[in-house]
């Protein structure tokens, strides 16, 4: 049967589980530019991928409820690290360098590639990567290479549907129908997506319930 990759509805209790994991301490724990400076894999991990401008830091500051926990930048690409994130006791939230970046030096760029399948295949915690699409462009060949990066990792990855309030519904649909035919091509696509808006805060609550329920 064709994946269809409908929205996500989490159960009430899948809901409360998602506030609950989220009420508690969220802090930065480091950045890291090389594999042996990776805290200990001893919890549960997701990461949060995305081209520059996507929206990431906004989102995930909103998943949070913190304003300036992870940190915008004016220049795409300008941030270079991968940074690690608690979530109470139990969890790294972990936010990849945006990619796509035109302005970065080719060996950075190189750099940051290695950085990123040495990341997705070491990490025996890693449950789950989220890969963010801005709704108003659909999936791009950027995206198309991460996902497929993803599937050579065998990393299990999401859809994230970012700034979901900056278009109108026919439009979005119209969007949504182009990324569901680009990511029914990837073996490593988890089979349901998550619609989001920071600004207005839509999908902040499913994307919590999905991340307390990994296990």
């Amino acid at each position: 049967m064709e994946l269809t990759f409908p929205i996500v509805e989490p159960e009430a209790a899948a809901l409360e589980k998602g506030r609950l994991l989220f009420a508690g301490e969220t802090d930065f724990v480091k950045g890291v530019v090389a594999m042996d400076g990776m805290p200990p894999d001893d919890r549960i991990e997701v990461c949060f991928a995305g081209r520059s401008n996507v929206g990431k830091s906004s989102l995930i500051n909103a998943l949070t409820g913190r304003k300036a926990l992870a940190r915008a930048s004016n220049t795409p690409g300008r941030t270079q690290e991968i940074n690690f994130f608690t979530c109470a006791e139990s969890h790294y939230l972990v936010d990849l360098p945006g990619y796509g970046y035109a302005k970065a030096p080719i060996k950075t760029v190189e750099k940051w590639q290695r950085l990123l399948k040495a990341y997705l295949s070491g990490r025996a915690t890693l449950r789950r990567a989220f890969v963010l699409i801005d709704s108003r462009h659909g999936v791009k060949s950027v995206d198309e290479e991460i996902m497929a990066r993803l599937d050579k990792s065998a990393v299990t990855f999401q859809v994230v549907m970012t700034k979901a309030d900056k278009v109108k519904d026919a439009e979005r649909e119209k969007i949504m129908a182009q990324v569901r035919s680009k990511i029914a091509q990837h073996p490593a696509a988890y089979p349901e997506m998550i619609v989001t808006s920071s600004e207005k805060g839509w999908g902040v609550d499913v994307l919590r319930a999905v991340i307390a329920t990994l296990v």
